[in-house]
């Protein structure tokens, strides 16, 4: 059983909790998530099983799509709906539609954030959301992440004086602070009150699956109809098609000869349709390749 399940992750649930059901519905031990999403925020969520496992770590860095709801006027310590209130300004002007494109045009490109004091983001080997239950505070590392859209949904009004938006970013792009800055830029104190996360490289909406249909295909023992190829999870990367004797050579570890027509390091080594490995250009003899995962039979 192998393969990419491109779960719709409720609300409510940790990722874990999510590999978690889907060992016990799947009953394997080999299941990794593929990037965490936080327990109020529900989305697609693709979960790695058996040999998939092996490229977790790729697919962790696809681009992501989300789609939040910014309120403004309440600033949290979690820097969403869930945690305590630290700062409060009566929305007096409501921002214009021209305003906030006007904003969101300076966090478009690559910008700096600072994470979350709760986050998982490790600094001297411990997790910030470690310091920030034992109040204690620590300089947090600034990081380089890219946003390659973000367009305006829904401009706030008199009432309600939240704004959604949908953003196209890359790993590591932690939505909550970019709802902190783009309010900080509106002048006001802001929190993200609500995300869902739209797709993660080539799973969207339009492929996940709930929970309710994963049980339903269990109890039809058709729970590996769900699974999509390893080779699906990389869309980014370029794929090699290579003959039985080389495939045995691939499985075996070997470095093989540099195959000059790919145009991505690392490559997709491709045998019959299905994924045996991933190769990259030897560090130390760039006139060969070595495998970096190999998806052993």
């Amino acid at each position: 059983m192998d393969g990419i399940l491109p779960l719709w992750k409720p609300k409510g649930f940790t990722s874990h909790d999510c590999v978690y059901k889907v060992r016990k519905l799947f009953g394997t031990k080999k299941v990794g998530h593929t990037g965490t999403l936080d327990p109020d925020a529900e989305g697609v969520l693709p979960i790695c099983i058996g040999k998939a496992t092996k490229i977790v770590p790729f697919l962790t860095d696809t681009k992501k799509v989300y789609k939040a709801e910014l309120k403004l006027g309440i600033a949290t310590t979690t820097e969403d709906a869930s945690g305590e209130i630290i700062a409060q300004k009566a929305v007096s002007n409501v921002p214009t539609e021209d305003e906030i494109n006007t904003v969101f045009a300076k966090f478009t490109g690559e910008i700096e954030q600072v994470p979350p004091m709760y986050s998982a983001v490790k600094v001297k080997g411990k997790k910030l959301y470690e310091y920030a239950r034992n109040n204690e505070t620590v300089e947090r590392p600034i990081r380089r992440v890219k946003i390659y859209e973000l367009v305006l949904l829904s401009p706030p009004d008199q009432t309600n004086h939240a704004l959604t938006f949908r953003v196209s970013c890359s790993k590591g792009t932690y939505i909550r602070t970019l709802c902190v800055d783009i309010g900080k830029e509106l002048g006001y104190p802001s929190h993200m009150s609500l995300l869902i996360r739209e797709a993660t490289g080539a799973f969207s909406h339009k492929n996940a699956v709930t929970f309710a249909t994963i049980e339903e295909a269990v109890k039809r023992k058709q729970e590996t109809e769900l699974l999509y190829p390893i080779q699906a999870g990389l869309p980014h990367l370029d794929q090699y098609f290579v003959d039985q004797e080389t495939a045995k050579k691939v499985f075996h570890g070997q470095k093989l000869p540099r195959i000059m027509n790919v145009k991505t390091d690392p490559f997709i080594m491709m045998h019959k349709n299905e994924a045996v490995a991933i190769y990259k250009i030897h560090p130390d003899q760039p006139e060969y390749i070595k495998p970096i995962r190999v998806f052993s039979r």
